[in-house]
């Protein structure tokens, strides 16, 4: 046998694996796309004809039919925002020392092992935790400060790593160019390295709000289950009535579902849970399309490439 019979056989079976190999991964990647598309129309097909102006916006109701999801959805939205301002700019400044002012050693690797090992806490985990600390120690009782700072808790170490493997993902050669310019290392980071991270830093935080809006374990022992009558037209967030006010308990979106399914007192409660997770489901998506659009549309404007173009 010839040495070019020899290669003409060894390429011909790299190619067959190849080929192989590419329909495997394909096939892996549409199965994938297959359960999303029928878990988002299986849940969309049972709750988009529950959804209207009033589920919407009205209260729920435990003993008679037409309860809606209003002050639960008001809850989620509104624990949004509060988990994120604080995780967004606690998990930023994490990653940027573990990423740019971190020596390598002991200390940093232990670091990097207590975020890991958080990282893979189980969320009812995080729960009993805030039960203990932020509901009983601290005082603050079941509401919507104590469930944010247990969500904190819970997506702070994905915050960290996203923002950590964003920085160190920048060239080199970028943040060269920065001290050959006589940069300062907050000035590269502002300047140089932020804008490139953006993508990555929109993408964690998008997967961190999504954690939040979608979770429920944890808030059954910190947020509470109820929600107390509110007047959503006073906005002082010291009055225990206002709706602003983060130290009243909050039953969210998620916990309200499982409140329904779980008691079922409602006589429509099937209904009730169709519509809320509809809804949940619509928002996830919503919140990542604007999310993402955003992260772009700030990536142009911070590296001027929409000038340039």
């Amino acid at each position: 046998m010839t040495t070019k019979t020899v290669n003409t056989k060894a390429r011909t079976r790299a190619r067959n694996a190849d080929k192989i190999a590419t329909v495997i991964i394909v096939a892996l990647a549409l199965s994938i796309v297959v359960i999303l598309i029928g878990l988002l129309g299986f849940i969309l097909f049972r709750g988009l004809g529950h959804i209207s102006w009033d589920f919407l916006t009205s209260k729920p109701q435990t003993i008679r039919e037409g309860g809606g999801i209003g002050p639960p959805l008001f809850n989620s939205l509104y624990l949004l925002v509060l988990t994120m301002i604080i995780t967004i700019p606690l998990g930023l400044g994490g990653g940027i020392y573990m990423s740019e002012y971190a020596k390598p050693g002991k200390i940093t690797g232990f670091i990097r092992l207590v975020v890991e090992v958080l990282s893979s806490f189980p969320s009812i985990v995080i729960g009993l935790f805030g039960l203990l600390v932020f509901v009983n120690t601290m005082g603050m009782g079941f509401s919507l400060l104590a469930g944010a700072l247990a969500l904190t808790i819970f997506n702070l170490p994905l915050m960290v790593r996203i923002t950590e493997q964003a920085f160190a993902s920048v060239p080199r050669e970028q943040k060269e160019a920065g001290l050959a310019l006589g940069l300062s290392k907050w000035k590269i980071i502002t300047s140089i390295m932020l804008p490139v991270a953006i993508p990555s830093l929109v993408t964690g935080t998008i997967l961190a709000a999504g954690r939040v809006f979608g979770e429920a374990a944890a808030l059954l022992f910190t947020s509470g289950m109820t929600t107390p009558p509110l007047n959503f037209s006073d906005w002082n967030p010291l009055h225990p009535r206002s709706p602003l006010n983060p130290l009243r308990p909050a039953e969210t979106l998620a916990t309200h579902i499982w409140k329904v399914n779980s008691e079922g007192l409602a006589p429509d409660a099937i209904q009730i849970a169709a519509g809320a997770s509809a809804v949940l489901v619509i928002m996830v998506l919503i919140f990542n399309l604007l999310a993402r659009w955003g992260g772009r549309t700030l990536y142009r404007y911070m590296t001027a490439s929409k000038r340039m173009n």
